[in-house]
Formats: structure tokens, sequence, C-alpha cells
């Protein structure tokens, strides 16, 4: 791989000034979002859980998602300080720029200066990376844990530090206390750590405090296992998810090719770490040059200072096979969704090793190559063609939510006896924006509809299991509905939809005009509308003289 000129190379070590203005400029776009955009469902759960009187309610509660506890716990104390979508998002926001700062670091310590403001740029300006870290979300702690132990795991072997490597550790825990994707990073990081000790011949101490270490994180992991992902599997949460909106994540004999499936979701990945196929496309041939790269250097071998290369190669490709096998055992999703950004940095630092190899020639062809990535990146955070569920930055603006409620809450007061109608994301965004309390279910055994009071008025939300309304069930829902609870055909219902998949749905849009909806829309993905059940009531009265007339 190739360095920069020893001259340049120590110059820059004596000046932060470009990793910062990247971290500031990285910093900066994950601020704006966090600032002007309402909260999503997922977000809104996270804080409604983290609401509890006591932390051993919160934990109880956190063990009702597909996540380990520890955001949910985290925010049970944050919440104090503010409740306002900024306030709530900021340790994101913190955690998102300081693991890109810890990226810069790490790939610093293992290959050179170039290559680590490459990965930097790269890491700040990802349009995902940037829109998790502006969300109430487990990644931007994940990766700053598990990013900051790969870099501490180097510190322990060029240093011979236990303390670093019990530091490691400690890390490695708190990144599987946060999301279960960390769980192909400790496999990762145990046979890179591994191999990296051997290589060096460390001191008994330190190899002692590794084992230590290692051996408790099995501990943690049976524990989440038995405590938690158990749980998951008996109240059939996980085949949920997998059967919805990450089916296509998920290998499913006969409808994909056993062989095209692993390429598929390789390039799927790349798609969504950019947000723009045809970067993406080039990105994964970048990695994969990358790594080629690497592997071919077989002259370098590891020294306590520096890994091989080799050694790299392995650290970047291992954890993309072990996500595609499992994804074709049906047991950890893989492809272009947030719940794989884990192996961003290893793609990231893989794509930097590539372009940091290729050198133009003269001053100004450097710099307009940096330009040009920039640009690139750029182009690809203010047009995103994402794959799977995304809300539009224009659809999410924070004044389309408050003028939603605030014409909901008028139409509610004309009309004393409206009952309001939601589905489970609507009802988690009215729980904090207009109810001040849960209107939603979240323990099991769940009731096909929920009655609580919202702003006092009555509100009714659909089992968390269905998720959203749909077209072809709509009016069953509504009639199960009137008799449940028995209403009259004059009862009025204000339908609230918001959140992902709404404006896909359009065979549900055609149903509920049929019960006399006359839309309200605040963007794409915000709808309240009114619904009469005459239609049910003339339904019925047909099937009755039928009956009585064969």
């Amino acid at each position: 791989m190739s360095t920069l000129p020893q001259r340049e190379v120590n110059n820059s070590s004596t000046s932060l000034r470009w990793p910062l203005l990247i971290m500031t400029a990285g910093f900066i776009a994950r601020l704006i979002p966090a600032w002007r955009l309402w909260l999503n469902a997922d977000e809104a759960l996270h804080y409604l859980l983290s609401v509890q009187p006591s932390l051993a309610l919160t934990y109880r509660a956190s063990l009702t998602t597909a996540h380990p506890p520890l955001l949910i716990v985290f925010m049970h104390y944050w919440q104090r300080l503010g409740t306002t979508e900024f306030i709530l998002r900021l340790p994101s926001v913190l955690a998102g720029t300081a693991a890109c700062g810890m990226a810069f670091l790490c790939f610093e310590k293992v290959t050179d200066r170039k290559t680590a403001l490459i990965g930097l740029t790269l890491m700040a300006l990802s349009p995902p990376l940037i829109s998790l870290s502006a969300e109430i979300r487990q990644y931007p702690l994940l990766w700053l844990f598990s990013i900051s132990a790969l870099y501490l795991l180097e510190v322990a072997v060029s240093d011979r530090s236990w303390l670093a490597m019990l530091a490691a550790s400690c890390l490695l825990w708190l990144a599987m206390l946060t999301h279960y994707s960390a769980f192909l990073f400790v496999m990762t990081f145990g046979i890179y750590s591994l191999i990296r000790i051997v290589g060096a011949r460390p001191k008994a101490a330190l190899i002692a405090v590794w084992a230590t270490g290692q051996a408790a994180t099995a501990g943690l992991a049976l524990f989440l296992l038995r405590s938690h992902v158990q749980r998951l599997q008996s109240n059939g949460l996980q085949e949920l998810i997998a059967s919805t909106y990450l089916r296509a994540s998920i290998y499913h004999k006969g409808e994909v090719n056993f062989y095209w499936f692993m390429p598929r979701e390789n390039l799927r990945f790349f798609h969504y770490l950019f947000s723009q196929g045809a970067v993406g496309a080039l990105a994964l041939a970048l990695f994969l040059a990358g790594v080629v790269l690497l592997a071919g250097q077989h002259r370098q071998v590891s020294s306590a200072s520096h890994p091989s290369p080799r050694l790299l190669a392995l650290l970047l490709a291992f954890p993309f096979f072990a996500n595609s096998v499992l994804a074709l055992a049906d047991i950890y999703p893989f492809g272009g969704t947030r719940h794989n950004s884990y192996l961003a940095v290893f793609a990231i630092l893989g794509i930097a090793v590539a372009l940091a190899h290729w050198q133009p020639r003269g001053i100004l062809a450097q710099r307009s190559a940096w330009a040009a990535m920039v640009l690139i990146l750029l182009l690809c955070n203010v047009f995103p063609t994402p794959r799977g569920e995304f809300i539009h930055w224009k659809d999410q603006q924070r004044p389309l939510m408050i003028a939603a409620v605030t014409g909901l809450r008028q139409s509610l007061e004309k009309d004393p006896h409206a009952i309001l109608l939601t589905d489970n994301q609507g009802g988690l965004l009215l729980s904090y924006y207009l109810c001040g309390e849960k209107i939603v279910q979240f323990e099991e055994p769940f009731q096909p509809f929920f009655e609580a009071r919202c702003d006092g008025r009555r509100a009714l939300t659909i089992d968390p299991t269905r998720w959203i309304f749909k077209g072809p069930t709509f009016a069953g829902d509504l009639a199960a509905l009137q008799q449940r609870y028995s209403l009259q055909p004059d009862t009025s219902l204000y339908l609230f939809q918001a959140g992902w998949v709404i404006d896909k749905e359009k065979s549900l849009r055609q149903e509920m005009a049929r019960f006399g909806c006359t839309e309200q829309n605040f963007g794409h993905n915000i709808l309240v509308c009114r619904i009469g059940l005459h239609p049910l009531w003339k339904q019925s009265l047909y099937l009755n003289s039928e009956d009585q007339h064969p």
C-alpha cells in the first residue's frame, strides 16, 4: 500500500486542521436533521420505553424490543434533561461524530494518514451514517464502542498495555449491550485479536487480560441469549421482523438463487451505504480492490506496532462473509438495511485503502480527486435513492407534524363524540406529539384493539403485530371495531397515520375513500382524515335482508 511522502506525513502529523474540519462538517450534517425533523416511530418507541418510574421497570420494558437494554436504560436518565426532539437525539449526534473521530485514529494506526483522512471523509458524509446519527438509535453508540475497541486493541498490542486491553474488552461489552449485530463484530474482533496477539508476542499479563476479557464477553453473550433472545424467539417477534421489512435480507429457498444471494446482498449493502446504486456498485468494486491489494502484500508481516496487510484483509473481508453465511442460515439479516451498519467501518477502510493506493500526479490532480469524492458524497446526500423504508427529509420536516397534530386536535374539539383511530406507528407518534401518554401496547398478550385516552379523547390503536392498516383488511378492521365497541353509524372516526410506507399504500387510500375519507396530507408520510361507518351499516342491512328473503 502506498504512503504519503515522508515530509507530507510529518507535516500533517503536527496538524489536526483537516481531521477537525471534516469532523466539523460531519457534526453539522448530523445537527441539521436532529433539529429539523419529526421523530419516526422507532424513535418514539425508544423514548416511550424509557419513560418508566424506575430502573427495574425500564429494563423490563426494554425486553419487549428486539434490542439489548443499554440505550433504553440510558434514555431513562437522559430524558430528564429535556424531551424535545433535539435533546433526545443529541447523544446520537455526539456518538456518531465521535465514532468518525475514533475511525480516523484507528485507520491511521493500522494504515497511514492519507488512508485515514479518506476514511474519515467517507464516515462523516455517508448518508445513512448521517441519518442514523440524527435519530434516537442504538447504532451511533454501537459504532463508537466497536471502533474504539479496535483502536484500543492496537494501542494495547503496540504499547504492551494491559489497561488498554481491559478498556477494549469493556467497550466490547458495551457494544453487545447496545445492539445484537455487535455479536458479529465480537466474533471478528476475537479472531483478529487472537492472530494479532500471537504475531506480536506480548507479555503474559496482556495475554491474561485478553483471555479474561474474551471469556467475559462469551459469558455476556450467553446471558443475553438466555435472558432476551430466547424470549424474542418464543413470542414470535423475530419471525415477524424477518417476514416483513427484513424479508429481502434473509435467504428464502426458491425465491432467489443460492449462489446469487451473497453477491446481491453485498451490492445492496453498498447501495445502502451511499444511497445511490451506481455509487454503491463503484464502492463495492473499490472495497474488493482494497482487500486484494492488502492480501497481495505477502512480504510484510505483523509486528507489535503494525498489523500485516494480509491480516487487515482478513479483518475487512471476514465480517461480510460471516454475515452472509448467517443470512443464508436465516439467523441474522444481511443487505441494504441499517441492521448491517456495523459493517460500515470495514467497508469504508477497504474503500479508503483502494483510493489511497491511487495517486494522481500533481497537486492539482490530487486536489481534484478529493473534490470529486466530496462532491459525489454531497450528491448522494442531496439526491438519495435509498432502498427499503425511507422518509424523505422534505416530508419529515417538524412543522408538518405540528400542523397535522394541531389540525387533528381542532377537529376533535369540534366533535365531542369523535374517536381517534390510528395504527401502531401512528399511535407511537401521537403518544409523543399529542397524548402525553402511551396509547399503544408494549407487552403481550396483545388485544386486537387497544383503548386509551389521548388529550382527553377516546383513542383506539391496532395491535403491534399488524403495525399498520392495509387496504385488503381495512374494512374488516372497521367491522371488528364496530362490533367490539358497539359503535353507531353516526360515530365519527378520525384516522391518523404517519411514518413509513404510508405513501405506498394506494389500496388503503382507495378503501378509506369508500368510508368518506377526505384526506388531509401533510407531506407524503402524514395523513389525517374523518371516516364514517355508514357503509358497514348499509352492508349489514343488505345481508340481513338477503337472510330474510332467500
